[in-house]
């Protein structure tokens, strides 16, 4: 691997990826028992790739998320507000707001970015 933190600078340390591909990403995931690979960890940071296999059976994460829709389209259940979504598109689901994809197509995928929660706040519904 390149020195990623000569590339990045102080931000980047030789152990963390400068770069995820995408066909990397799909490969961890297809290579996984379950829909996502986590692919990036850091401090407060998180980047994964998710890929639906039949029903989102996900429950509330204690982090803050960012769905960055790579392919596809869906409809986003927030807390029973539904969000279509399609290639392109960011979503925000906010730390603990129970969430879920339905009526995904079969090419859909999007990239997850955790960010912790800086907040003991809960959201309801």
């Amino acid at each position: 691997m390149a020195n990623v933190g000569s590339i990045l600078g102080e931000f980047v340390t030789d152990d963390v990826p400068g770069k995820i591909s995408l066909a990397d990403a799909v490969a961890r995931v297809q290579a996984e028992p379950v829909p996502y690979a986590l692919l990036f960890e850091r401090g407060d940071l998180a980047v994964e790739l998710f890929i639906p296999r039949g029903r989102d059976a996900q429950s509330p994460h204690g982090q803050d998320e960012l769905y960055l829709i790579q392919s596809g389209a869906a409809i986003l259940d927030r807390n029973g507000e539904r969000v279509s979504c399609n290639a392109g598109d960011v979503l925000y689901v906010p730390a603990r707001m129970p969430h879920r994809f339905e009526s995904h197509t079969s090419d859909f995928r999007t990239w997850v970015i955790y960010v912790r929660a800086h907040t003991d706040a809960v959201v309801s519904g």
